[in-house]
């Protein structure tokens, strides 16, 4: 399930006229809400897992209303085996003189400041990026990112599946290389045009998402599978073929302590408490999480009325998670106070 994914409150979608919008006239009343300029991106990468790096990177430049201002792309010397070639076409010799993230950081901080970050499966996209400048210990100047397949799911297209692809061909756009980072922006960016004022002219509130710069990480966390993994450049990304989201899914051990309840705010952790997180958080996720089960806690993959507690940055956020805990009522505490609790959790019950 992507984290990007929303749902709003009562549980439907937006449903205004799918057709492709056409430019936005000068008297289109803009909302005033929306944002002042974006940044279109697309990374491709030599896999999927934590310790996978960006073999290239492709920014495009638009203004308030979607129109280009510029564009900008480099390949990235990724200092180790570029994974699938026959997805991304970088060879290991083609990358060899290529800069390294460290040399290009600050030209693509400059492309990126000020913007949200606007991506197919955005979550892939940040945290990539997110990480490679924890790598060189630097801070990407992002404060938020919008998903278009979330904004497509937000206006309803009547798209086939949510493949970059399938956007394209709604608004016409033609691509012309398929997984190369800078044909992939180009072309997010003229389908993310007509769909941003198509939700303008009704007035759609955007699915925007908080990006928390990531300050802690282990780079093997995650086993690689045969055959690595990339970016398909359709919001999916593959392994040997098959689709799937850039977080393949960890067999944890069963928790051995029964679920005592809710937490009760203001009071302790107890072991067996269900807990579920949403969105970025400043240590990698699975370091949190491993952290939480160590400590005897049970890490939910989604939010449900047994739910004892859920753990975001965003808590205004439209994800699914946000959302259901809002419906059940279930506890929302942040990333910082999660940390604290999880320092003194209490036993579980004596049966």
């Amino acid at each position: 399930m992507l984290e990007d994914q929303t749902a709003r409150t009562d549980g439907t979608s937006t449903r205004i006229p799918a057709q492709p919008a056409a430019d936005a006239p000068a008297s289109l009343s803009w909302p005033a809400g929306y944002p002042d300029g974006y940044a279109v991106v697309d990374v491709e990468t030599t896999g999927l897992a934590r310790d996978d790096r960006i073999v290239s990177a492709a920014v495009y430049r638009l203004d308030a209303r979607g129109e280009v201002e510029d564009h900008w792309y480099t390949p990235v010397n990724p200092q180790r085996d570029p994974g699938p070639t026959w997805i991304h076409g970088l060879t290991a010799e083609a990358l060899a003189d290529a800069p390294l993230f460290a040399e290009i950081a600050d030209e693509f901080a400059t492309r990126l400041e000020g913007r949200v970050l606007v991506a197919h499966n955005a979550i892939f996209d940040w945290s990539m990026i997110a990480r490679e400048y924890a790598r060189a210990k630097r801070e990407a100047p992002v404060r938020q990112r919008l998903c278009t397949i979330a904004l497509s799911k937000e206006l309803a297209l009547p798209l086939p599946n949510h493949k970059l692809e399938s956007l394209a061909a709604h608004y016409g756009v033609v691509q012309q290389r398929a997984h190369h980072a800078l044909d992939d922006a180009r072309v997010l960016a003229e389908a993310f045009r007509p769909s941003l004022q198509l939700a303008a002219r009704h007035q759609v509130r955007l699915p925007l998402l908080a990006c928390q710069p990531l300050t802690e990480w282990s780079d093997a966390v995650v086993s690689r599978r045969t055959g690595g993994g990339a970016s398909t450049g359709s919001g999916y990304r593959s392994y040997g073929g098959g689709y799937g989201t850039w977080r393949p899914a960890r067999k944890r051990p069963a928790c051995p302590y029964p679920n005592p309840g809710r937490y009760e705010p203001e009071g302790r952790l107890v072991q067996g408490m269900r807990v579920a997180i949403s969105g970025d958080t400043s240590v990698d996720r699975e370091l949190l999480e491993d952290r939480a089960i160590e400590a005897g806690l049970h890490i939910a993959t989604s939010v449900s009325r047994l739910t004892s507690l859920l753990v975001t940055n965003d808590p205004d956020s439209p994800t699914s998670k946000v959302v259901k805990a809002r419906t059940y009522g279930t506890p929302v505490v942040d990333e910082a106070a999660f940390t604290q609790l999880l320092q003194d959790v209490a036993p579980a019950p004596e049966n």
